[in-house]
């Protein structure tokens, strides 16, 4: 009897005890979550701008061409997050070949984010500017062969002024003789146009650059690019080493409506020209801008690239962060 008793009020006291620790145990999750609504989330480091290297930086047209697979594994083990191809870089435009350059950079972890061409709109021949479309619909579709979802495009120039220092200093080329600069505006737009029919077919960006010539007044490149932005094809890419005179206001009214940026280092002194840009403010432009794309960088200097690229990265990763 004694031992059925004790027994009793053992099962008891476990159930009570059961039942104060399952309490106990809801009062602190009601708590944790109470002190969890109370308490903001930490918040989430910034994204991170990607930034790419331009096969240029490696190669400033002289004899011998620097390898584009070889700029792509020394982008991989330098830290870059993307590699733009310069088209006349190119050891050739075979399938094989680019598709060669697509699988390195994918096993590498890189990106292509542009295909950088030539081409130039202002010709007064149409036989001419013809030429000019059909290559540029050539390299869309070389584009779209390598996974580049953008092009840089250019407006193109007079060619009445030898380019030296002067030019690079104030941009001036008058029209030839017959023609205005609004003619080749015009052929420009026309242009431009029929290439976005291709370019919106393959899903590829035409990102016009202010790249000397007509586009190095700011005004007439916007003349070109508004009337075609209604376009999902059409984007802009801003370089910041090509502007006339003081770059930052002429680059605070281009950056709204950048895709992608060029930015330009001069280690060693430049190949053209030299400037000695303020990346910080410069990055505080594409700030108030909301930029979110690819800055690509553009070693234009006369320093090794072996040393002049990885200064370059580290400054960009400094004051693009």
């Amino acid at each position: 009897m004694s031992f059925d008793s004790n027994k009793n009020h053992e099962g008891e006291s476990r159930r009570t005890w059961l039942k104060t620790a399952a309490l106990a145990g809801v009062a602190a999750m009601a708590g944790k979550r109470v002190n969890a609504a109370e308490t903001p989330p930490a918040a989430l480091p910034a994204r991170r701008i990607p930034i790419a290297v331009s096969t240029y930086s490696y190669w400033h047209f002289g004899k011998d061409k620097y390898p584009v697979e070889k700029v792509i594994g020394d982008a991989a083990k330098l830290g870059f997050d993307g590699v733009e191809i310069l088209h006349r870089q190119m050891d050739n435009e075979t399938v094989p070949y680019m598709n060669k350059l697509k699988r390195l950079a994918f096993d590498n972890g890189l990106s292509l984010p542009l295909l950088s061409i030539h081409q130039s709109f202002v010709q007064p021949k149409a036989e001419d500017r013809k030429k000019d479309i059909e290559h540029t619909i050539k390299c869309i579709d070389m584009a779209v062969q390598m996974g580049i979802p953008a092009i840089r495009m250019n407006t193109g120039s007079w060619r009445t002024v030898k380019r030296d220092a002067n030019y690079y200093k104030d941009g001036k080329e008058p029209p030839i003789e017959g023609y205005t600069d609004q003619d080749a505006i015009k052929w420009c737009i026309d242009a431009m146009g029929e290439c976005l029919v291709a370019a919106e077919k393959a899903g590829v960006v035409l990102a016009i650059e202010n790249h000397w010539g007509l586009s190095s007044n700011i005004d007439y490149l916007l003349e070109i690019y508004k009337p075609l932005a209604s376009s999902p094809a059409m984007g802009m890419n801003v370089d910041t080493g090509n502007f006339v005179g003081d770059p930052y206001p002429q680059f605070e009214r281009l950056a709204p409506y950048a895709t992608i940026v060029q930015a330009k280092t001069y280690y060693g002194g430049g190949h053209y020209y030299d400037l000695d840009l303020d990346y910080k403010r410069i990055a505080g432009i594409l700030r108030k801008a909301s930029f979110k794309g690819y800055i690509s960088l553009e070693m234009e200097g006369k320093e090794d690239a072996a040393t002049a690229v990885p200064k370059s990265l580290k400054l960009f990763r400094e004051v693009f962060s």
